[in-house]
């Protein structure tokens, strides 16, 4: 049984972790850089502890300096949240070397899973569909060359190790594949260490369809739906919805029970999300993540699991508290990443937050660690809140997102608020006709 929590995380997540722990009755530790020191996490936490200077390699991302923290102040257990050190399996082993409870799946799946194409093969086996692409990694430009010339233009080169777009580039045709094949590998090798690419085929239009997961270590798994997060930029997900307006209650189903049979032949413990690309009627696995992810509350807002808590509980060596046939879908539920950056050069915003107040009412859950006087400092992520918006349907479910962020006040930082009022009165967002690559056009003006 989990006592005690460590939650190696800042900003929201590192609040919707505490409230979880609380719920349970267990203690929380938060760390902080010294640039943290008055944030909110900190100042609702049982303890806290200084792990170093605002700089995220000698304080969040300092392994020596969390596991001291933990053991120093009595944690049995520790949360990674999301970014940081949560998909890093060194840093989950040597939590379990130390005694303590990692609250995430184990090590060997964490490295198996960061591996891109490890992860597809893994998947593969396991009945998945795959894009079309190449088996492992090409690090010689002529083999590279060949397969793209196999595949068809244009082909997606992406980093072997890591995400969030970086070390992923596109070769229209043959003529312009040797640059962007470098220019991927130099990327990924400055971003993760590794330089090695794969190849995939190019969906021109696709959607990105992603699966929420939970198992336990005594075989049982459910899968509580997809989320649709085509809403990107630069590969990046701004805007959430769940459940998507492409997959059929009968897909939904028949290809969520794959998916779940797949974690439990896997033996994967913890909360996870399959990551796929959907196009013409079908979904292809692109990568999976072994964290909680960002926009776990608008699965958690149709649901009404508690997908954090579960996590714990499993983490802890508890049996699932629900199995498939309790999983219950109710409405719509959109999420918008609230970013501190300008809504229209896309530029971060430091700076201290001089008025807050955020909205309210039926359907309406804001996750956030903002209040008057918080500082927003620069050195990390953007993301400062999330709004999470909830109702019958997908028509309503719009019309309190508008009602909602006309309500929301952030003063002192720029931040996308105004983005979000404009997308959610796009004709094309209302009726749904959106994929990947809408955002970028719709800020670049091209059609």
């Amino acid at each position: 049984m989990i006592n005690k929590v460590l939650i190696a995380n800042r900003g929201e997540i590192a609040v919707r972790i505490l409230r979880a722990c609380r719920d349970l009755g267990i203690k929380t530790v938060a760390v902080h850089s010294t640039a943290d020191a008055d944030a909110m996490h900190v100042r609702l936490a049982d303890e806290s502890v200084c792990v170093g200077p605002p700089q995220p390699r000698e304080s969040y991302l300092n392994i020596p300096a969390i596991i001291s923290a933990a053991c120093v102040s009595g944690a049995d257990a520790i949360h990674p949240g999301f970014g940081f050190l949560s998909e890093n399996s060194v840093f989950a082993h040597m939590v379990k070397e130390h005694g303590l409870v990692f609250i995430g799946p184990k090590a060997d799946h964490i490295a198996m899973m960061g591996d891109k194409i490890m992860a597809k093969k893994t998947f593969a086996r396991l009945g998945l569909p795959m894009v079309f692409g190449s088996d492992g990694a090409l690090n010689n430009i002529d083999k590279a060359t060949k397969m793209a010339d196999e595949i068809g233009y244009p082909v997606l080169i992406k980093a072997a190790c890591g995400g969030g777009g970086r070390g992923m580039k596109i070769a229209q045709s043959r003529q312009n594949f040797a640059e962007a094949y470098e220019t991927a590998r130099h990327e990924a090798g400055i971003a993760f260490g590794n330089d090695q690419v794969y190849l995939e085929k190019y969906l021109s239009n696709p959607r990105h369809i992603e699966f929420q997961i939970i198992s336990d270590e005594f075989g049982n798994a459910i899968h509580l739906g997809e989320r649709d997060c085509s809403m990107q930029r630069r590969n990046q997900k701004i805007w959430e919805e769940t459940l998507s307006l492409v997959i059929t209650p009968e897909f939904r189903e028949k290809f969520g029970q794959k998916i779940a049979r797949a974690m439990g032949e896997l033996g994967y413990v913890g909360v996870g999300t399959l990551e796929f690309l959907y196009e013409n009627g079908q979904l292809y696995f692109i990568e999976m993540n072994t964290r909680i992810q960002v926009e776990h509350p608008i699965t958690e807002m149709i649901t009404g699991i508690d997908i954090v808590r579960e996590q714990i509980l499993v983490a802890g060596g508890n049996r699932l508290s629900l199995s498939q046939d309790d999983v219950m879908f109710r409405g719509h539920a959109i999420e918008c990443r609230i970013n501190a950056e300008n809504s229209d050069t896309f530029l971060p915003s430091a700076g201290t937050v001089t008025n807050y107040h955020c909205p309210g009412g039926p359907g309406i859950r804001v996750d956030s660690a903002l209040y008057d006087g918080s500082k927003v400092p620069p050195y990390y992520d953007s993301l400062i809140a999330k709004l999470i918006v909830q109702a019958n349907d997908r028509e309503q479910c719009l019309a309190r997102l508008r009602r909602a962020l006309g309500e929301y006040v952030i003063e002192g930082v720029d931040t996308l608020i105004p983005l979000h009022q404009n997308l959610a009165d796009d004709p094309d967002v209302i009726s749904g006709k959106f994929d990947i690559h809408f955002l970028e056009r719709k800020i670049t003006g091209k059609t």
